[in-house]
Parts: structure tokens; sequence; C-alpha cells
């Protein structure tokens, strides 16, 4: 299965959103949920592991955590155009840019989190418009572990993520240990790199905000011409406004000379005046309008868990568009999805309690497990997810039933 993608320029990338034909809008306003405690359920769980506290649906954003990562491919035309860029140095640019390209949604959906998956859950997403085709799979739930995978003519990209949320008082730092990782074949480029810290303060207020901060390091595993390290600046409570979520990069060659910088900020664009047309190299798509009423959701992510009738079929019935509490969230059923959610949480509790009483651990559909050039321990696509829906199809396949 193959979705070609056309090189854009850089001036295409700078303009306005890509037309995609799909949905605008979501079928329902964002919830309210001024009325939730959040200060008794976080002061009850400090210093824990969030990601194990179940949360009041209200909280919740109608998109699963597997979808909140495929926003990470939003830009993906900045690897398009890297796998078609000669030069090293300026290629790393374009990753770079694709690298910071993958917090901008955090600018607006900051009152909300993503649904926890549970073990099994999928996510599929097929974008023709933008070249690529994506699976993801909740591979472990202690710890949680979700791996993706995306294919295109221009590149790979892959990452397994181990979340941990911490409560410090009045913020949440959201800390990911997996790597990501992107190949580009016209070059035999394979790129790694970590991940910042998001943070999310002010958590007991309506005017929360969200910021990354710490350093991400680039490297080219099949060569060592050069590297590329980027600084999240974290904010300071007196700071000037204008250096808000505030980034800066620089490309070294192999003797650690600096051959490229670039800088900006995470949600209005990057700027690179060392190339030999010094321009902005990357910046966000507007706004749909009112995307406040609508969770902060760009464009891009409002497509993301719109369930068509061309693709409804073809899925299998762990997609997490058939997730009944994140459907009725999404409609504006508050109550009926908090039910849901409770019932689809206690059945995930009674199967892996079955798993454990016959000997059993679940195994991974689409994923398996590896060991990657460090010694760590990754999850990698097994490649079986799209030979499976082309033929037989999910329909003709055993399943498992993750909701009730």
């Amino acid at each position: 299965m193959k979705y070609r993608a056309s090189v854009s320029s850089t001036n295409d990338l700078a303009s306005n959103a890509q037309v995609s034909g799909r949905r605008t809008v979501l079928p329902a306003h964002s919830t309210d949920n001024g009325h939730i405690g959040i200060l008794t359920i976080l002061y009850n769980n400090i210093g824990k592991d969030l990601s194990r506290v179940s949360m009041p649906v209200a909280l919740n954003e109608p998109l699963i955590l597997l979808q909140r990562v495929s926003e990470e491919l939003e830009y993906s035309e900045l690897l398009d155009i890297a796998n078609h860029t000669d030069d090293p140095f300026e290629r790393m640019v374009y990753v770079a840019a694709f690298s910071i390209s993958g917090y901008a949604w955090a600018s607006w959906c900051n009152r909300y989190k993503p649904f926890n998956p549970v073990l099994g859950e999928t996510y599929e997403n097929v974008r023709e418009d933008h070249g690529f085709h994506y699976i993801a799979e909740q591979v472990s739930h202690h710890p949680p572990l979700s791996a993706c995978h995306a294919e295109s003519d221009n590149f790979s990209f892959w990452q397994d993520q181990r979340w941990k949320n911490k409560f410090w008082g009045k913020s949440v730092e959201i800390v990911s240990t997996g790597m990501v990782n992107v190949t580009l074949p016209n070059y035999g480029d394979h790129y790694e790199w970590n991940k910042a810290v998001t943070c999310i303060h002010n958590v007991f207020s309506q005017q929360r905000s969200l910021e990354h901060y710490g350093d991400i390091v680039i490297r080219n595993l099949n060569n060592n011409e050069c590297t590329c390290k980027i600084t999240f600046v974290k904010s300071q409570y007196w700071g000037d406004e204008n250096s808000k979520n505030e980034e800066q990069g620089t490309v070294l060659d192999r003797a650690g000379r600096v051959l490229h910088r670039f800088g900006g900020s995470w949600h209005e664009g990057i700027f690179c005046d060392t190339l030999p047309n010094p321009r902005c190299i990357w910046k966000p798509n507007p706004q749909p309008d009112a995307y406040f009423d609508y969770y902060g959701f760009s464009q891009y992510a409002r497509e993301l868990n719109e369930l068509t009738p061309d693709i409804k079929d073809k899925l299998p019935p762990t997609d997490t568009r058939f997730r009944p509490d994140q459907r009725l969230l999404e409609d504006g059923k508050v109550e009926e999805a908090d039910k849901r959610k409770d019932e689809i949480e206690e059945k995930q509790r009674e199967r892996r309690k079955a798993m454990t009483k016959r000997g059993e651990e679940h195994v991974p559909r689409f994923f398996v497990k590896t060991i990657d050039h460090a010694g760590r321990e990754v999850w990698v696509t097994s490649g079986i997810y799209w030979k499976i829906r082309e033929n037989p199809g999910f329909a003709s396949t055993e399943n498992l039933d993750l909701w009730c």
C-alpha cells in the first residue's frame, strides 16, 4: 500500500492549510469541565504516575493518545523536502524543523487531556493529501507504551513512547523516554532524536498554559557528517512575552563547527538565516474559526476521529474511532461517555486478571519487540497490518473485543 507524496516548496508550507475535503467542525462544542474538582484529584495523587489515575471524562478531549501522536505528522511535507535536498547540512535543517513542528498543537490544546488507550487499541491514519499512511497500537498497559509507524515514498517515521506524568503542586510534567526515528530513502539517512519535556501550568485554572523545555539532539545514525542540537527555552515568570515558546538550534559538522543556525518559536515559526536564501522554513497552519469552541483543535486534528463510510468497513474493530466513550464525548453526551469509560476500563481490568490467571501475556498484533543500535528495547512494525487490511480484511480475522 503506497501513497505518493508531492514535494512542496517552502513557500507552500508557509502559506495556507491544505484542503483535505474532510469535516471542518466537530459534532458538538467542547465540554465544560469548570465544575470538576481537579485540585482534589491531583492532591490525592501527588508524585504518582497520572496515567494510572482514572479521570472524569469531562477532562478529556475526543482524541486518543495514539491520535495525538499522529499529529506530529501534520507537517510531514518538511520531510518530503528533506528527502530531495542534496546538501546534508541543509537537509538536517528541514529534519530539525519537522521535529519542532510536532509541538505546534500545544499552543491551543491545553484545557483537556487525550484519552489513554487500552491495551490492544489501534489507530490508522491514511492521508493521501500528505502522501503517508500511519498505524499505531497500544502495546503495553503498565508501563503505558504506544508504538507507531508511518510510511511514504519520501520517508519512514516510527517511535515507541513511554510517557510519565507527574504532578508537582501547580503543574503537571509529561516526560517521554522513547526515541523518534526518521529515514530518508534518497540518501540512506536514519535520524534519531529524543523529545522535550512538556509541562502544563496552572492546572487548577481554566487559564492553563503549556510549554516545552529541554534539549533535543538529532543524529544521523548512518552518517556522522553532522548533528543538530535544539534548545527549547524554559520560560521565566518575569520574562519577556516576546520570548515565549522560544527555541534555538544549530547544525554542526563532525568537527563541531556551526554551519547553520535557526530559531523562532514552536507556536509561530522557524527562521534560518544561514541558508543560501535566508527564509522562514516553517510556520504552523492558521487555526480555523471558533477553534476555542472545539477543544482548540486545528483543522488537521478535527479530521483525526472522523469515521467516513469509505473506511468504516476496512478498519479493525480495535480502531479508536469505534471506541464508544470517545465517540459519545465527541457528540457532547458527557454522562453517557463517563459511564462507558468506566465500563471499558473495568473490562480491561477483568481481561488482565483472566490472562494472569491463565498464565498468559498480551501479545501485540502489529508491532514486535526488538533491540536497537544502543541496546534499548524498542517496538517496531511487523508490517502485517496493511497486508491484512488488503487481504483478507479485518472482518475475516479474529480481533480483540475491547469495547462493551
